[in-house]
């Protein structure tokens, strides 16, 4: 087929390589365009699709917007059979996703209808759901509401979002190739009305640590907003990111105890059990373990961490 591939981070370069070996011919890519980044923050980063797409010798398109016609009849110059969708980061117009014969087709990391919206991965942990996924979707007008074409499962299992992100954009390229396999007899089912929810794009302000909480739910922030932004809490003014913890339990705490070290390894006190960070990291320091960490910086017990 003639593909166009509209996608920006990580999670969509998986689908990008695959339809390029399963012999689709990708006529362009359309990506978001380099913003600041860099050691200073000034040097302008292409996205990640851009740099794979280039090195492939594709066609690489970064409009600001689609909503223009100019922008909306260059898209349908490419005479594409399908486009393939993958955290884009714009909203498609109706003139957009009409022109390709087939349609767009989504990559949506959850099994839909739940967590509809920009961060179904994060918000998936965080609910503590036991199990979770991608669906291929046809797109329409709304948010992540068109039919399905296919799902693939995997549990969450302890998973961080940045590995679990990692694992449903190599399900979600497979699965793709298998739906692009077989479209012309896949039938689309309409997403049923119950169990519809929203996964709302992630505040950094959520990413603080309230130690009120119980621990298990704290250990759920914390796999949720690994690596980034990276679940944190501070003492002594200094920030400091916990990027792995283990729920665990005190003798004789109580929960006036919330937010105060239990011991000299860092053992942190919940509103119910407690939290004992294993990988941590201070503000410009990489990650370490919390052993390495308290060497150089002691948070001794009984401290109160705000």
């Amino acid at each position: 087929m003639r593909v166009i591939f509209m996608g920006t981070p990580d999670f969509a370069v998986p689908a990008l390589i695959a339809l390029v070996e399963a012999g689709h011919e990708v006529v362009a890519a359309y990506t978001q365009p380099p913003r600041p980044g860099g050691r200073r923050g000034r040097e302008l980063t292409p996205s990640p699709v851009q740099r794979e797409a280039e090195a492939r010798g594709i066609a690489v398109r970064h409009p600001v917007s689609l909503k223009g016609e100019a922008e909306q009849a260059a898209f349908a110059t490419w005479a594409a059979d399908v486009a393939v969708v993958a955290a884009y980061g714009l909203i498609l117009p109706q003139a957009v996703l009409d022109a390709p014969r087939h349609g767009c087709l989504n990559i949506h990391g959850s099994i839909l209808p739940r967590w509809r919206g920009a961060a179904p991965v994060q918000r998936a942990i965080l609910a503590g759901d036991e199990e979770t996924g991608v669906t291929i979707m046809q797109m329409e007008r709304g948010l992540d509401t068109g039919p399905m074409l296919a799902i693939a499962r995997t549990p969450v299992d302890g998973k961080t979002a940045g590995g679990l992100t990692a694992e449903l954009a190599e399900l979600g390229a497979h699965l793709l190739i298998e739906v692009l396999a077989d479209l012309a007899v896949c039938a689309p089912v309409p997403q049923p009305e119950a169990g519809v929810t929203y996964a709302h794009k992630i505040d950094k302000a959520e990413a603080r640590i309230d130690f009120a909480q119980d621990a298990a739910q704290i250990e759920r922030q914390v796999r949720g907003f690994a690596p980034v932004p990276g679940a944190f809490f501070e003492f002594e003014g200094e920030r400091c990111k916990v990027l792995a913890a283990v729920p665990t339990r005190h003798p004789g705490q109580t929960r006036d105890d919330a937010g105060t070290t239990l011991d000299d390894a860092l053992t942190i006190a919940c509103g119910s059990g407690a939290i004992r960070p294993t990988l941590v990291q201070r503000a410009g320091r990489p990650a370490m373990t919390t052993a390495e960490m308290l060497r150089g910086w002691a948070i001794p017990a009984g401290s109160r961490l705000g």
